[in-house]
């Protein structure tokens, strides 16, 4: 059996690695600027491993992949050449995730990490004399962010939430920054996209800021000119995907604490992407997050707000027609 170390050039999907003892946890933040971050990395959501995989070539038939154990029940999806192999389901305590079985000769293998929990990884097993190596992602670069219904927990499993999805669809690069209950517009995070690399950015506002209700109706739009513009300071070209709140039951018409509703949300969203584009930023992009997931898809509303996993499925398999469609990327 071979036993690989794994280092950076395995991983892809994360911000930055942490190395604890022989093993690597995977960030959504720059870890070293943790306090950075407040409450605690993003409300705890920045070490969680949604959109994270692990991708390489090889042509063994059995992979088992090594880790610290789980602080709760996960699962962990295995695919080949894009095509799925299958889903490990893990107990909390568990501490390995194995696959046998495989497609003969060399392939690309992604192991998507859960989108519930973090994790440290310690090594990867292989067959005997299987050949291994990194497999660089030559695709565009593509940085999601939003809430929970980023994040997917629902999500039959990693690979089926919606931004999995799309990134396969779509042929991009995925970096999720999906926090749950934490897409707050905060400028740390605003930086953080903004020195990321990206091809095309999209951003899914305010659900969480009618739910935590964290704005006001005064501070609302000036915080999203600032995300925005904060962004444009490196990404001065990069297509910017801005996308208002999907429909949101009766959220849509029921005042917060604030007096805001989601629909007034949505207003001030696309009044700001008009705003910008008509001081000449051609390349962002509003779209209504009613035309992405309507009314008429409300069945799929778990508890009236998050999709159930086929919503997941939905979203995944419309964002290239319903939201990145007129989108263009710079060559």
């Amino acid at each position: 059996m071979k036993h690989v170390q794994l280092s950076e050039e395995w991983i892809h999907g994360a911000v930055s690695l942490e190395r604890r003892g022989s093993g690597l946890k995977p960030w959504r933040i720059p870890y070293a600027d943790y306090e950075l971050y407040p409450p605690d990395g993003i409300g705890g959501k920045a070490e969680i491993c949604a959109g994270i995989r692990l991708r390489f070539q090889t042509d063994s038939l059995f992979i088992t992949l090594k880790f610290e154990p789980l602080t709760e029940g996960a699962r962990i999806d295995c695919m080949a050449d894009g095509n799925f192999v299958g889903t490990a389901d893990l107990a909390a305590g568990e501490m390995e995730a194995a696959w046998t079985d495989l497609p003969s000769g060399r392939k690309v293998v992604e192991i998507w990490l859960p989108q519930n929990i973090g994790m440290t990884l310690t090594v990867l097993l292989l067959d005997a004399d299987a050949y291994a190596e990194p497999a660089p992602d030559t695709r565009p670069k593509w940085i999601t962010y939003g809430s929970s219904i980023t994040q997917c927990v629902a999500a039959d499993s990693p690979a089926q939430t919606w931004p999995s999805i799309a990134s396969s669809i779509g042929g991009l690069n995925l970096t999720c920054l999906g926090y749950s209950g934490n897409c707050q517009m905060e400028p740390m995070v605003a930086r953080l996209i903004r020195d990321l690399p990206a091809d095309i950015i999209s951003l899914c506002l305010g659900i969480n800021i009618y739910g935590a209700e964290s704005l006001s109706a005064r501070a609302l739009k000036s915080s999203v000119i600032g995300m925005l513009e904060i962004i444009r300071e490196k990404h001065r070209n990069t297509p910017l995907l801005l996308i208002s709140p999907i429909f949101a039951s009766e959220r849509e018409a029921t005042p917060n604490k604030l007096d805001l509703t989601v629909s007034f949300i949505r207003e001030e969203i696309a009044e700001v992407a008009a705003l910008l584009r008509n001081r000449g930023d051609q390349n962002l992009y509003y779209r209504d997050g009613r035309e992405w997931f309507s009314e008429a898809d409300a069945v799929h509303l778990s508890d009236g707000l998050h999709p159930d996993a086929q919503g997941y499925k939905l979203l995944g398999e419309r964002f290239r027609g319903r939201m990145l469609e007129g989108v263009v990327l710079n060559s």
